[in-house]
């Protein structure tokens, strides 16, 4: 069965778990850790990713992410790749680090946010790493020990996760860790590493779902039927790789001609509508589909960065109402 394209699309709630080749290790010992801790940070901050939770497990690791301007293809690029190269090169080794593709699952927020939080930060108590949840405090290489104050991380979105507790922080955290407290007495959940399918079902009048439809399920969403159709429809596809013959001068030109505006009006910062409308779409494109940093393309276009997190807004919805823009220039 051929492999399904990533689900990717703006602010939503992703899971994303990496394995290492044959289940061998890919982290041998705190410099490896240090080393993927201090490119995740970078890379969060750069892209205007949030980070919610995360572990990192000696053969693998598991983040909670809402995607930012930058697609996380892109993300996960560049992570995996500055770490295999730091890992190969450190222990002379060439070939693959990870398993296939890194897995992502989209997940639905209101009933599952503060479950995936859980679920991520109490690994290593399940898997004998840590034997309890004050040793679990002590574990370096998880977010759990930031929710808790023990350490400070500017990257991690703390805050947001406390606030599903309580709005004083004392009191959150207290009953964040009764939260967890109570999750170790849950066994094993399949479905939140991707391993049960969401189930494609509709609803009948009475707002009650009824049977998958041919048994349609999708391993790449967590969620019910409502949302995983909801997002099957607002996603566009995302390469894994950029497309070679599709530059910056090249969407750059070809927005330019379709709209009827010269390159240098486009990249002018102008508020005139016409170019504020054909520049969403060239952020949109230049940020989604060749990987660009939200920074480097609003030095391009002159405009703020906050003004480029809103055109790509603008730029998807555009583009959804009208798909033959984007097969006109791809």
């Amino acid at each position: 069965m051929p492999r399904l394209p990533r689900l990717d699309a703006f602010g939503v709630l992703q899971h994303v778990i990496a394995r290492g080749i044959e289940q061998r290790n890919i982290f041998s010992d705190r410099e490896d850790y240090q080393f993927f801790v201090n490119r995740l940070d970078s890379l969060v901050n750069d892209t205007g990713m949030d980070c919610y939770a995360w572990v990192l497990m000696p053969n693998h690791f598991h983040l909670l992410l809402r995607t930012g301007p930058i697609p996380l293809p892109t993300f996960m690029r560049r992570l995996l790749t500055a770490y295999s190269v730091h890992y190969n090169r450190r222990y002379e080794r060439s070939g693959h680090l990870f398993q296939n593709r890194y897995r992502s699952i989209i997940c639905e927020e209101d009933p599952y946010f503060t479950e995936l939080v859980r679920y991520i930060h109490l690994n290593p108590v399940r898997s004998g790493i840590v034997k309890d949840l004050l040793d679990l405090e002590r574990y370096p290489w998880s977010g759990h020990k930031i929710l808790m104050g023990r350490e400070k991380a500017s990257w991690q979105n703390s805050d947001e996760v406390l606030n599903y507790f309580d709005n004083t922080m004392g009191r959150a955290r207290l009953k964040y860790r009764r939260f967890l407290q109570d999750g170790l007495k849950q066994g094993r959940r399949p479905d939140f590493s991707g391993e049960k399918l969401t189930l494609l079902g509709v609803k009948n009048r009475e707002d009650q779902q009824t049977e998958p439809r041919g048994g349609m399920g999708d391993r790449r969403i967590l969620g019910n039927a409502e949302f995983a159709e909801n997002i099957l429809s607002r996603h566009h596809k995302i390469p894994d790789t950029k497309t070679s013959r599709t530059t910056w001068e090249y969407f750059l030109k070809k927005i330019a001609d379709r709209f009827n505006l010269s390159e240098t009006e486009l990249v002018s910062g102008s508020k005139l509508q016409p170019i504020v409308h054909a520049r969403c779409i060239l952020s949109y494109l230049a940020v989604r589909h060749l990987g660009m940093r939200a920074t480097e393309v609003a030095q391009l276009l002159k405009v703020s960065q906050p003004a480029i997190s809103k055109g790509l807004l603008r730029g998807e919805e555009i583009i959804k109402q009208d798909d033959k823009i984007l097969k006109q220039l791809l």
